[in-house]
């Protein structure tokens, strides 16, 4: 096993991306310590799941307090939280303005500032990201702006920690194959749609696999020892100016 021994944490890792790096993680030998909202979505699982609220301040706590007792130190933080949307600028309340910002943002930034200092000399944190921030897309203004501002956390905190040794860098997918498209209440009509445009629109004609994300977030992680502040796309060249 590549990483035996090795220690981890994934935020959001009972399903989709989250889900499919606990599993490439655990196939390397790594011990995992995984949150959702809820942990139904872990079973089956070879990792400790605990019910954590990034938007929980006493979540937070809780849960840097029991991976410190469980593993002591870690050498992987993967803090893979979102909550988006498709709600048109004219149509976005104050309280969707709000949980964006609170899950995709407030939370992974406090997320990383109660646990990085477990994390142990040489290791990592991996922020997701998304292509979102570098397109235009009708209804995902606000989700955009978050994870923008989570790319500018990263690289302060890739600045910030460099000298303890441990490195942060972002994974950024494009249209990936989950079984929300990561967004949250839409009729399905609206996600096929929503699908079939980011075939359209991505140069490579497809969506990204979920493995495909947890190959590169493993790579960030413990491969990429002179790699902090960086961004790695998986997005099938959707953000990088090609020619759909």
């Amino acid at each position: 096993m590549k990483h035996l021994g090795k220690k981890a944490v994934v935020i959001g890792g009972t399903h989709g991306m989250g889900r499919a790096t606990v599993e490439k993680l655990v196939a390397n030998g790594v011990e995992v310590v995984l949150t959702g909202r809820t942990v139904r979505q872990a079973e089956g699982l070879k990792a400790h799941a605990v019910a954590s609220d990034v938007t929980s301040p006493d979540d937070i706590a809780e849960l840097k307090a029991e991976v410190a007792q469980r593993f002591r130190q870690i050498d992987l933080l993967f803090i893979n939280v979102g909550f988006s949307t498709l709600t048109p600028f004219d149509s976005t309340s104050e309280a969707d303005y709000d949980r964006t910002f609170d899950v995709n943002t407030k939370g992974a930034f406090f997320t990383a500032q109660h646990l990085a200092p477990l994390i142990g000399e040489g290791g990592s944190i991996v922020f997701t990201t998304s292509v979102a921030t570098v397109l235009g897309t009708p209804g995902l203004s606000v989700y955009a702006g978050a994870k923008a501002a989570v790319r500018a956390f990263a690289r302060g905190l890739a600045a910030e920690l460099a000298p303890g040794n441990v490195r942060v860098n972002v994974v950024s997918p494009g249209f990936i194959d989950t079984p929300s498209m990561g967004v949250t209440g839409v009729p399905q009509e609206v996600l096929d749609a929503f699908k079939e445009q980011g075939d359209e629109r991505t140069p490579l004609k497809r969506h990204g696999t979920m493995d495909e994300v947890a190959d590169a977030v493993l790579f960030l992680a413990f491969d990429a020892t002179f790699t902090t502040g960086a961004e790695l796309a998986v997005d099938g060249g959707l953000g990088q100016g090609l020619a759909a």
